[in-house]
């Protein structure tokens, strides 16, 4: 969320950002000006008020201490009392009204983010590996995971709907090889901590991360969860929704707390299967496994100091990226443009996988910096200078370490032999038991 006396003091400019975003200031913040000057009176009012009352007490005091009648003056006192209840109330309402606006609001993209409509705006900006060449067409996932018997979308649909998957033998081997392989890369060679988080959450951690009020309906939620009531602003920590990425339960573990400076930077890896309801996504991708409702993804999630944030983005980019150099993938990095960047992000960087069954780029990780717009929204402060020191927010940041389904789905494109079979990367082969070579699956 962003800070409610910026946007006071800087509204020209706010409005300017989200413009760059595509978005109308009008509608996101409503008579921003307006509630604002509204609830500054009523506060004005009240402190007036206030010091009457005072005013008035010390009247009273005086006429009772000389025995003299002070009636007049407590009437007055009380009518006093109810106006700066009103006022308060007011005040507060107002308030209200103004962060439930915000909330809806999104954040303001860094200065160097290219301004743009669509993906079409994004940048690349760096390349990585060769494409390889293929003396055969070769054929997308979705061809190669049912010829090879490791890829059942028809059961699973039977099972569950469109957009589930079921793995079998091989196939279900290398979903849980490459979990192991990402996380123990994460954790051994860039230093993150393992969790093991929940796959269900309350409407407060959604809030804080900023899934709700505005994505409701990209999420599932179970029937204790209530969407009417998060739309007017009214965020339960009694309820459950299922996890759209681990990015939710990770980043408010430290929600309403503040932190050590010493503990700075926090860094977290997790895996969890992922659950999104994909509302507008209908004719959008609908063979193979590129959009799924539910997928498995490891998450990367640092909690740092402001000065550190953009450093500490650059190398959670790169964290992401030795996963699919280590798998020898190629891939590109792409910065997003205002208009495709999310919701809550400052800055964000794509990494884009080669899929040659496909002949194009598909995005496989996200990785942004949120500077303090999710710590905001959660409360997570850190001290700086000490325990009597002051308290600041934190800057949040995460990227997929990957999103597991579609590196499987790149490599049996990347590694697909003429006569149907998959390679194993090399990489990967110690957790495939010394597999090197997927087979038609019996």
């Amino acid at each position: 969320m962003l800070d409610m006396g910026f946007v006071r003091s800087n509204l020209a400019l706010v409005e300017e950002k989200l413009r760059a975003r595509g978005a109308d200031p009008a509608a996101l913040l409503g008579d921003f000006r307006s509630l604002d000057q509204r609830r500054r009176e009523a506060i004005t009012q009240a402190e007036t008020l206030k010091a009457r009352r005072n005013e008035l007490s010390q009247q009273v005091g005086a006429l009772k201490r000389q025995g003299q009648d002070a009636t007049a003056l407590m009437d007055e006192t009380r009518a006093l009392k109810d106006k700066l209840d009103e006022l308060d109330k007011t005040a507060a309402a107002l308030d209200d009204e103004m962060r439930l606006a915000l909330s809806r609001v999104p954040n303001l993209t860094r200065d160097e983010v290219p301004e743009g409509k669509s993906e079409a705006d994004n940048k690349t900006v760096k390349e990585w590996g060769a494409k390889r060449s293929f003396d055969f067409e070769p054929r997308p996932h979705w061809e190669l995971g049912e010829q090879l018997g490791i890829l059942d979308q028809e059961r699973a649909a039977k099972l569950s709907g469109a957009r589930f998957a079921v793995y079998y033998g091989a196939g279900a081997r290398l979903e849980r090889a490459l979990i192991s392989f990402m996380l123990d890369l994460h954790t051994a060679k860039h230093g993150y901590t393992e969790v093991l988080p929940p796959f269900m959450v309350n409407s407060k951690s959604l809030f804080g991360t900023g899934q709700l009020p505005k994505f409701a309906e990209d999420l599932f939620r179970t029937s204790d969860a209530d969407a009417e009531a998060v739309a007017r602003g009214e965020f339960k920590d009694a309820d459950h929704w299922l996890i759209p990425t681990a990015e939710v339960p990770v980043t408010n573990l430290y929600r309403d707390e503040i932190l050590d400076e010493a503990r700075l930077p926090i860094a977290f890896t997790a895996y969890t299967p992922c659950f999104r309801a994909e509302a507008g996504a209908a004719g959008k991708d609908t063979r193979g496994i590129i959009r799924q409702h539910q997928f498995q993804k490891v998450e990367l999630v640092k909690f740092v100091k402001p000065e550190d944030s953009e450093a500490e983005h650059e190398k959670l980019t790169r964290d992401a990226e030795e996963i699919l150099e280590a798998l020898e993938l190629p891939y590109r990095r792409v910065l997003l443009c205002t208009g495709d960047t999310g919701f809550s992000s400052a800055k964000t960087y794509d990494l884009e996988v080669w899929l040659p069954g496909q002949g194009l780029y598909r995005e496989i990780s996200s990785c942004s910096n949120f500077e303090a717009f999710q710590a905001r929204r959660a409360n997570i402060r850190y001290r700086a200078g000490g325990a009597k020191g002051k308290s600041e927010f934190v800057h949040t940041l995460n990227g997929s370490g990957l999103a597991v389904g579609r590196t499987w789905l790149a490599i049996l494109e990347n590694y697909q032999q003429a006569d149907g079979s998959v390679m194993v990367p090399e990489a990967l082969r110690p957790y495939m038991g010394g597999m090197e070579r997927i087979v038609r699956q019996p």
